[in-house]
């Protein structure tokens, strides 16, 4: 299966590009800009589909996005550009060619703060900031792209990943970072705010079951472990496999908003039944192969 993965440059991209390859798959990496074999704008039609025009492929994963929560909120137009327009012109694109798969990387965004624990795929959404809002647009263009088009199309909304090559501002890469430097990691609303944390790998396994198993077609699927972690005990946990004198700092929360504590973790089970989905990495594994990465990062 040859498949485009948009958003290529990427940590998931990254991540996901390397995986798939491995696996035997044949990938064309594509992003507004170097490293990727294509470099393209999605939220412009006319030259996205000039740029693919010769290029063949027989399935899509799509990433690119922008994902820098406060550039959405300081400026939504572009969010909504590159989030929802691209999405409806790579929706286009894939229709046109006729592919065998299609993969939205939708996020538990969609869910905002959640009506329920642990979080369904039938949970409404409750969408806060234009970020999440462009995710459920994104998702309802998909959707239409299934039903009226016949388009092959999977939706997963992840949870929080985490891995080598991810961000440094992240907060697993911020709390290793410091941890290895034996500095203060700053905790507001002292890391009350809850999530289901997960290695990067899981995700790809993911990706690849919708790439190869027909019951995903037409479904979208929470991506996850299923279980739930404070932002404290995350801290903990590095602090502790790093054998680091970091002190955590319990700070008060940044704004009124933000004083009752998030919580949000994944029911997995439809995944697992449907696509028979587990955790290939453990959080522990996982926390590992980041930490000795960004130990080689810092030390080189």
């Amino acid at each position: 299966m040859k498949v485009l993965v948009l958003g290529s440059n990427g940590f998931v991209g990254t991540n996901l590009t390397r995986c798939l390859r491995s696996r035997g798959f044949e990938t064309i990496d594509v992003d507004v800009s170097l490293p990727a074999s294509i470099c393209t704008d999605i939220s412009s039609k006319e030259s996205f589909f000039n740029d693919l025009r010769e290029v063949e492929f027989n399935a899509v994963v799509h990433l690119a996005a922008i994902t820098n929560i406060r550039e959405t909120i300081e400026n939504p137009y572009r969010c909504y550009n590159v989030n929802c327009v691209g999405t409806l012109n790579v929706l286009e694109l894939a229709s046109q060619r006729g592919v065998e798969r299609f993969v939205y990387a939708s996020s538990a965004n969609v869910y905002g703060l959640p009506l329920e624990i642990p979080v369904k795929e039938s949970t409404p959404f409750n969408p806060r900031i234009p970020y999440d809002y462009s995710k459920v647009i994104g998702e309802f263009l998909v959707q239409s792209y299934y039903r009226h088009k016949g388009l092959r199309a999977t939706i997963l909304r992840s949870w929080k990943l985490f891995g080598e090559h991810d961000s440094p501002q992240s907060a697993v890469s911020r709390f290793i970072r410091s941890c290895l430097r034996n500095e203060p990691i700053p905790l507001f609303n002292s890391g009350r705010d809850t999530t289901d944390l997960y290695h990067v790998e899981n995700y790809c396994h993911a990706v690849e079951l919708c790439l190869t198993r027909s019951e995903a077609v037409g479904e979208a699927f929470n991506v996850g472990t299923g279980n739930e972690l404070s932002i404290r005990q995350v801290a903990e946990i590095i602090r502790n496999m790093t054998g680091s004198r970091s002190e955590l700092q319990l700070l008060p929360p940044r704004s009124a908003m933000e004083s009752e504590p998030m919580r949000s973790y994944p029911s997995i089970e439809k995944i697992e039944r449907l696509l028979g989905y587990n955790p290939i990495v453990t959080l522990e594994e996982g926390l590992k192969k980041t930490i000795d990465f960004w130990t080689r990062s810092i030390l080189r």
